[in-house]
């Protein structure tokens, strides 16, 4: 699915770097109060390339005149694989106790000292920020958990923030733990935000405020928040454990797990329009399709411009 066209949101509260069709060509963007200007490199360049290196090419192209035409929104990422946490919160912890049939597991992690780090998606499975999320059609119990991203260089230093949806099945993961790549990993199972914002413009990442709303039939049918204060575990302690046997050549993102958990009874059905937001970071809303449970998904990426077509047989 490509992304809709924007003209009216060529601006970032913070600065950032954000992807898009630009003149025919997939163009890697610094966006800042000022407008969007071109960089010369590509995102995964500039992960490659380390901290140094992409805050003096995001320094460069703001010198130079900011795009004024239509710019088509791509995924966020180009080939930076995306992970996961869990059990970073309390409320994580209690509702992964109270929905499991293997109970005793959530509680040993949750203590442990080796985090919960998990495969979420290649580059290629994250759609632009503004498509829609799916539900399951083998899942009766769905969810979004609203997520801080963490955008590591090649080596492992902190490049920048997202705004994330680790969507999930409930019932999947609490009929049996081992069922939890089946949960989580799915054709259009994450959201990011479209901007990755600069590290060095949000200096307090451990104290950002999440909030989460979904919406039926336009009536706000669940919100709450949470902070990152709140977390069990430091960015430094999930990052040194997802890099101790792992390379990353240009980048990756990490997923800190949610603090946001809808009751029990509570699930998302097509149409739901979910909204998360994140201090000094941005913004997330998408739509929720359910695909029909008998049929197979087929996806196809143009690895030039980002599009995704959809078949289901």
């Amino acid at each position: 699915m490509m992304g809709d066209s924007f003209s009216s949101d060529l601006t970032c509260a913070n600065p950032g770097v954000r992807r898009g069709i630009y003149d025919g060509e997939a163009v890697l963007f610094a966006v800042t109060p000022a407008g969007m200007f071109p960089m010369r490199i590509t995102l995964a360049d500039a992960l490659a390339g380390g901290v140094s290196y992409l805050y003096r090419e995001f320094d460069a192209a703001c010198e130079s005149s900011p795009v004024i035409a239509d710019v088509t929104l791509l995924p966020t990422v180009d080939v930076q694989e995306v992970w996961a946490s869990g059990l970073t919160y309390e409320p994580s912890r209690e509702a992964r106790v109270a929905e499991s049939s293997s109970k005793d597991v959530y509680d040993l992690v949750y203590t442990a000292a080796r985090p919960e780090l998990f495969f979420k998606a290649p580059a290629w499975r994250v759609p632009p920020a503004d498509a829609p999320l799916r539900i399951r059609g083998d899942s009766e119990w769905d969810v979004p958990e609203p997520e801080l991203g963490l955008v590591f260089t090649a080596a492992g230093e902190l490049a920048g923030y997202v705004v994330g949806n680790d969507m999930s099945s409930r019932s999947i993961e609490g009929e049996n733990p081992l069922y939890l790549p089946q949960a989580k990993l799915f054709d259009d199972s994450v959201g990011l935000s479209d901007t990755i914002v600069l590290a060095r413009s949000c200096p307090r990442g451990d104290a950002m405020s999440i909030t989460l709303t979904i919406r039926r039939q336009g009536a706000v049918v669940f919100a709450d928040s949470t902070s990152t204060v709140h977390m069990r575990r430091s960015f430094t302690e999930l990052r040194d454990y997802l890099f101790r046997e792992l390379s990353f050549p240009h980048g990756v993102v990490l997923l800190t797990g949610t603090g946001i958990v809808p009751p029990v009874g509570f699930s998302l059905l097509p149409d739901d329009e979910v909204d998360i937001s994140i201090s000094g970071v941005g913004r997330l809303q998408h739509g929720i399709y359910r695909r029909p449970s008998n049929s197979v998904s087929m996806k196809v990426r143009d690895p030039e411009s980002g599009s995704r077509s959809s078949e289901s047989h």
